[in-house]
């Protein structure tokens, strides 16, 4: 028995040794991005025309596909996102489409254990989200199958395929707002820094909201922190967005003399260049 066992080992391992480690004609990638305080992460194979028609041939109409090649391709997402005002909770999917002439189907599976599509095991009662997009015509030929984003901002992005000169894009939408509210209510309640009220100004600076009481953080910000030309800096915009071009123009006037004694030339003509605006605002008539 034992010299049994052993020959078989033998062959088993003088076997894997004679296998090759050959490159795959569809290499594996994966690719993150992080939008808002969400991150989207999907791995996937990327097959190449290599002179083949690809939609509608290759990948025929009506047929699910594994958008890509070899194992299915699988998305991560961190938090919930929206996508035509569908939820698709956080949680790893295999993505999965139906083609077709006008509208293709797009779809968020439950079960990532297959491989490939699944063939005679996807079971449609395991997708947890299907949308429908309009596939477009693209003027440049994309050789590899790719999968990007873009149109990227705090709140939402494009999650885009190309091959061929077909384009898919698949808008989704994040709750960052919602997320940063109970982030910034959570930090402000437990010993916030100048940082703190700082980052949680910024962010309503940003988004175009709350200015008075982001007016109300940064005060607390330099009062914890100290003279910081980035406080001021954002101080003045948030001024600016106030309509009080005066005290705009005196906090950027503070911004731009801290940031010329640390020798950040960027933020000296940021400041310059809206201290000029806010000047020429105050002659203008009402």
């Amino acid at each position: 028995m034992r010299t049994v066992a052993f020959l078989t080992c033998f062959i088993v391992s003088c076997t894997m040794a004679a296998q090759l480690n050959h490159p795959k004609a569809s290499p594996l990638t994966t690719i993150e991005q992080e939008v808002g305080l969400t991150s989207i992460k999907v791995t996937y194979s990327r097959p190449a025309t290599r002179g083949r028609k690809i939609f509608y041939d290759l990948v025929p109409l009506d047929r699910i596909w594994r958008v890509g090649a070899n194992a299915s391709t699988k998305i991560t997402l961190n938090s919930t996102v929206q996508m035509l005002n569908d939820t698709l909770p956080k949680g790893t999917y295999a993505l999965y489409a139906f083609p077709q002439k006008e509208i293709w189907e797009i779809v968020f599976h439950g079960n990532t254990g297959h491989w490939g599509d699944g063939r005679k095991n996807y079971d449609p009662k395991e997708d947890v989200l299907r949308i429908k997009v309009k596939p477009q015509t693209i003027p440049i030929f994309q050789e590899n199958f790719v999968i990007t984003f873009d149109q990227i901002d705090h709140n939402s992005l494009f999650m885009v395929w190309r091959w061929e000169y077909t384009e898919i894009r698949i808008p989704i939408k994040i709750e960052t707002h919602r997320l940063m509210e109970t982030q910034i209510t959570t930090k402000l309640e437990d010993n916030p820094t100048a940082q703190t009220y700082y980052e949680a100004a910024r962010y309503y600076q940003e988004q175009g909201t709350n200015y008075n009481t982001s007016l109300h953080y940064l005060n607390k910000a330099i009062e914890l922190g100290g003279d910081t030309y980035y406080f001021y800096r954002v101080k003045s915009l948030v001024e600016a967005s106030l309509t009080n071009y005066k005290a705009a123009i005196k906090s950027a006037e503070r911004s731009l003399v801290l940031a010329n004694l640390e020798d950040k030339d960027e933020f000296v003509r940021m400041n310059e260049k809206n201290i000029r605006k806010w000047k020429n605002m105050l002659k203008e008539p009402k």
